[in-house]
């Protein structure tokens, strides 16, 4: 089995680990514990490398590729870095009507990188997401929790502006 690596160099302090230790040992017993350890890891790490998925198959006895299989399986967790801004365009019904596709496009083209990835800066990632229920400014998309609707391709290059100072 091929795991994936993060272009990104994996950056993990030793608090975190620390954190992370913590929370398998007041888990692992629990039957049906790799998942909600898995979450905490990624709240402690913002995503779930092969290095923190490695320290967890260890640290719980079983086999990496389990874990590396319910990470890769679930949508709710990444083995991608977000970025310090975390771009989502929203690909559901309403919005691509309305033209976020050309949107996604075009944000791809600007930072150089597709969805899921993250710019070598580590400044903004990039994703699309189905839904965010706000239909009714469609085209919309968020940068962190920053909402921006009703929009033309000729918007991005304003939004990223903002961001990049």
């Amino acid at each position: 089995m091929a795991f994936k690596k993060s272009a990104v160099p994996f950056s993990g302090t030793p608090e975190q680990e620390e954190r992370l230790r913590a929370v398998i040992a007041e888990h692992k017993d629990d039957p049906g514990a790799l998942m909600p350890i898995l979450q905490k890891a990624q709240d402690i790490y913002g995503y779930l490398p092969i290095e923190v998925q490695t320290m967890i198959a260890e640290a719980m006895d079983i086999p990496l590729e389990k874990v590396y299989g319910v990470v890769t399986f679930y949508a709710q967790f990444t083995i991608n870095p977000k970025g310090k801004y975390k771009i989502s365009v929203c690909l559901g019904t309403a919005c691509y009507v309305k033209g976020s596709g050309d949107i996604f496009n075009k944000l791809q083209e600007k930072l150089g990188i597709g969805s899921g990835g993250i710019t070598p800066d580590g400044k903004f990632s990039l994703d699309a997401c189905r839904c965010i229920g706000a239909c009714g400014l469609a085209p919309v998309l968020t940068v962190n929790e920053d909402v921006y609707g009703r929009l033309t391709v000729d918007d991005v290059d304003k939004i990223l502006e903002k961001y990049s100072s």
